[in-house]
């Protein structure tokens, strides 16, 4: 008998019917022996339905109070689904009970809309599973030191199922989504992209980090800390399928590198739409410059990705960095009304159509000329760089958002990522 976690995500919880058939896959998982814990997502829709009223009732200056009461309204989602998923296992005849995250508790810091777990009590849920019962656990939310419900971000419902899955200390956590596993890159961009049977957890926290939308990165920085067993396979599978075949499908996330991933130079192609660029003109080239403009930047919580500073002139340098857009106009007016006074700088410009396109993989820790390869590609096909960011194992480039999807396809086949294996 193993431990095992299910998540599910929106798309797969979207109606009662995938409700119904999300119980008859979970049941068929108990029924084999296994001790089962589910993570569910809110029903399809239902997130961005609640956010989208608080939009229309909300102050024109939000303050702490005002993220407080987004996080209340936001964690009913996952507390409606979980419900609903109990109630379809007790019509399969499966004992199941379910629990918002404030009842497990799942602890987190105050980080209202971004927080951070912090710690899960597992005993209430182990007494339902030693009596027998499948344990439902809202996805996405949890309890602040003051008792203050908190959720975890978008994606969140990952976070939660690997978080649990590492307190119990679980055999396997099943990310079940709406695609069948971990590709090259987007199919939906590139149609000749090809699901990876195997992917190392270091290049999985690389494509999260990069846009990649299958897994939230934090559930894969979870994953790699506590050494869970991870894979991503499709809920839209016959909910029958023989369970050895389910158990061995999609991708597996492994912390193993084996031969046949040392053969590709790069793995996948991963981008991200939705980051903008800013950059501070006319910046005193001076120590502690760099602390001076993104320290209240990331005192307002906002993350920063690419950061470049250019060759000083006259004393005088320009220092740019990118966000999310949905951080963009924020991190704009912080920077003019606090920042460009307090360091006499020029000004403050920015880009919101911008996008990171990078290349990934092990591999390419020994393999030389790798990025000179993708600056070569894109040249060809006229896109212009104009950030570049590199580690051990990803280059990334920020363009111009018009060219994403040129770039992806050339630099799919210029790494031989359409050809069958």
């Amino acid at each position: 008998m193993a431990l095992i976690v299910h998540k599910y995500g929106g798309t797969s919880m979207g109606s009662t019917e995938r409700i119904r058939n999300v119980a008859k896959r979970v049941a068929k998982w108990a029924r084999a022996g296994h001790q089962m814990v589910v993570v569910p997502s809110a029903m399809s829709g239902e997130t961005n339905r609640l956010l989208g009223l608080a939009s229309e009732l909300a102050p024109s200056h939000a303050q702490t109070s005002y993220y407080r009461e987004l996080d209340m309204l936001a964690a009913t989602g996952e507390q409606a689904s979980s419900a609903l998923l109990a109630i379809a296992l007790q019509g399969e005849g499966v004992e199941s009970v379910s629990y918002a995250g404030w009842q497990v508790p799942v602890r987190t810091d105050s980080s209202y809309t971004k927080a951070r777990i912090e710690s899960i009590d597992d005993k209430r849920v182990r007494a339902d599973l030693e009596a027998g019962r499948v344990v439902i656990v809202t996805g996405f939310q949890g309890i602040d030191p003051d008792g203050n419900i908190t959720t975890l971000g978008r994606g969140g419902s990952d976070t939660s199922a690997v978080a649990v899955a590492a307190a119990m200390k679980a055999a396997e956590c099943l990310i079940y989504t709406d695609v069948d596993g971990v590709y090259t890159t987007d199919p939906r961009v590139v149609p000749a992209a090809k699901r990876l049977g195997t992917v190392s957890f270091e290049e999985m926290l690389e494509m999260a980090s990069l846009g990649s939308k299958v897994l939230q990165i934090r559930s894969v920085e979870f994953a790699g800390k506590y050494k869970v067993p991870m894979r991503v396979l499709s809920s839209f599978t016959p909910w029958d399928i023989d369970l050895e075949e389910e158990a061995k499908s999609g991708t597996l996330i492994t912390f193993e590198e084996d031969e046949k991933m040392e053969k590709a130079v790069v793995s996948g192609i991963a981008f991200n739409r939705g980051e903008a660029k800013i950059s501070v003109l006319g910046v005193p080239d001076t120590p502690g410059v760099a602390a001076a403009i993104l320290g209240p930047v990331a005192d307002a919580n906002i993350e920063v990705d690419v950061i470049i500073q250019n060759i000083s002139k006259d004393g005088k340098t320009d220092f740019s960095f990118t966000v999310s857009q949905g951080d963009y106009q924020r991190a704009m007016d912080l920077l003019r009304e606090k920042v460009v006074p307090a360091l006499g700088a020029s000004e403050v410009v920015g880009n919101p159509n911008i996008a990171k396109v990078s290349i990934v993989g092990i591999g390419m820790r020994s393999h030389v000329g790798v990025a000179s390869t993708m600056f070569r590609t894109l040249s060809k096909e006229g896109v212009n760089i104009q950030m570049i960011s590199t580690s051990e194992i990803k280059t990334s480039v920020v363009i111009d958002e018009k060219y994403l999807e040129l770039a992806v396809r050339a630099l799919h086949t210029a790494f031989g990522l359409d050809k069958s294996e």
